[in-house]
């Protein structure tokens, strides 16, 4: 009952939705992820958000971009995010 893994394979890697705050560093992009919780005792729906960096190397992504991220090994000491795709460019000031 026991499954090898081929080489290629991985198992899946999570993946988050959220919009660009920040890229002002080097290959690195800042992400703002929202996320709608129901409060335990008020019952009232409540907008938690939380930031995470993600590896951009090209550095194509910028501030106002909707991305999803995905879980890899840890790039750097607050790093083990990287970019997928880009779901919408954002409007530029």
């Amino acid at each position: 009952m026991s499954e090898i893994k081929a080489k290629g394979e991985s198992k899946l890697k999570r993946t988050l939705t959220g919009t660009v705050v920040s890229d002002k560093m080097d290959k690195t992009v800042t992400v703002l992820v929202e996320r709608k919780v129901k409060h335990p005792l008020l019952g009232k729906i409540i907008r938690v958000s939380k930031k995470y960096h993600a590896h951009d190397e090209a550095n194509e992504f910028h501030v106002g971009d909707a991305v999803m991220i995905e879980e890899c090994r840890p790039l750097a000491k607050t790093k083990s995010w990287r970019v997928a795709k880009l779901l919408e460019k954002g409007t530029a000031i």
